[in-house]
């Protein structure tokens, strides 16, 4: 693509919830990372509740603000997570400062994560703010949101739906319809359907100056994403390991910031005693990570799905399935496509993971079966983003 002198000083704002959990902040760092290297002069600043986004490399022209954060219970309410104070007066905070911040900052174009309208409606003002202003707003989902009935629920209790045809005027699906249609059941008006555009998934690259991992051999990687959720499958490569002899390939576990330390500490003990495994709390260069490793073990999240397509990865998939069935769906057609293999939750035992790591060398690799236009995800949103720039310049005109 020829780089359009017109993105010069042009500023993209991107909004992202982030409770616990690093999918979202790494969808909107790899965008904005990919913004800035392909145009000279355009700034990106990422809105972020993520409690680890400090621990992040950025590149030059993109930057963070930190909202308080908050986490969410099990009985899926929120709460705050640093500050002692209720949770009403911790969103009126992050509220005014997404606000303010967009005031001042006074962006080209407002990128809203997943959420139509922030974590419990925190952007609807600056949504109708940019709207005023002639700023072009765009809501950014992943392939797979969730199973439709549930999801509809969810919308509905929010209101979104009318946020979808009043307040944006894009909706960018990071995935392919042929993979997915995620917004399938809703009964959506022909009009958010004439603005949504099916991108493709976002293809990640390594960074240049990536320090490979202290292991020489071949070796598998296990991630469990943030780690919060993940400690049941980490346990079960474990287990497979101890009654399988066979299994010789070296293993790097990346336990995730969230997971426990109670759970850390267990897996770091118990890795002391098996001369294959390598354990890490937490690695902020994990594209490195998954180029050098031989296959992976994962709960296939969006972001890794698209680092096991980028990379090529051969791969197995231990789905989450609560309390969002997003994982399973996405595993179960990864699977029908011969993209990856997965564990059925029914199968979730050592016995039945030992054969799917022996054959993971010999599994298909992803690109032998990918769908036309299957990782041009970055590509359309760098197409997407000069478009709706134009349409501004157009319309101040």
């Amino acid at each position: 693509m020829t780089e359009p002198t017109r993105l010069d000083n042009a500023r993209v704002l991107i909004y992202s919830h982030d409770t616990f959990g690093l999918g979202h902040l790494r969808r909107c760092r790899a965008i904005a990372h990919e913004l800035v290297g392909r145009y000279k002069g355009i700034s990106v600043l990422i809105l972020s509740g993520s409690p680890v986004i400090g621990s992040f490399e950025f590149r030059a022209r993109v930057d963070f603000v930190r909202i308080p954060g908050v986490i969410k219970l099990k009985d899926g309410r929120y709460t705050s997570l640093g500050l002692h104070i209720n949770l009403d007066q911790t969103m009126a905070i992050r509220e005014a400062i997404i606000l303010k911040t967009a005031e001042v900052f006074d962006p080209d174009l407002f990128i809203v994560d997943k959420e139509p309208l922030g974590l419990e409606g925190e952007v609807r003002e600056t949504l109708k703010m940019l709207q005023t202003k002639g700023v072009k707003t765009v809501l950014g989902e992943r392939d797979i949101i969730d199973e439709s009935r549930s999801l509809q629920r969810e919308w509905g209790m929010k209101a979104a739906l009318p946020a979808l045809k009043d307040l944006y005027d894009e909706i960018w699906v990071y995935g392919l319809k042929s993979f997915y249609e995620p917004f399938q059941g809703l009964g959506l008006e022909s009009d958010i359907y004439d603005k949504t555009f099916f991108t493709g998934y976002l293809k990640r690259s390594s960074i240049d100056d990536c320090v490979k991992p202290d292991i020489e051999e071949p070796y598998i990687l296990v991630t469990p994403g943030g780690g919060k959720d993940g400690e049941e499958m980490v346990e079960l490569v474990f287990e497979a390991y101890q009654k399988s002899k066979e299994l010789s390939t070296a293993v790097i576990f990346i336990l995730g910031p969230f997971m426990s330390e109670d759970k850390r500490e267990y897996f770091k003990l118990l890795a002391e005693s098996i001369d294959l495994f390598t354990v890490f709390d937490y690695h902020n260069r994990m594209e490195s990570l998954i180029e050098n490793a031989q296959g992976l073990v994962t709960m296939g999240g969006y972001n890794t799905f698209c680092e096991i397509l980028s990379f090529n990865k051969p791969t197995i998939i231990i789905p989450r399935f609560e309390p969002r069935t997003e994982q399973l769906i996405r595993a179960r057609r990864a699977t029908e496509l011969s993209l990856v293999t997965m564990l059925e939750p029914e199968n979730f035992n050592s016995e039945s993971l030992i054969p799917l790591i022996k054959g993971l060398s010999s599994q298909p690799k992803p690109h032998d079966n990918l769908l036309p236009g299957m990782l041009d995800g970055m590509d359309q949103v760098c197409e997407r983003v000069v478009a709706l720039m134009i349409s501004t310049v157009q319309d101040a005109s």
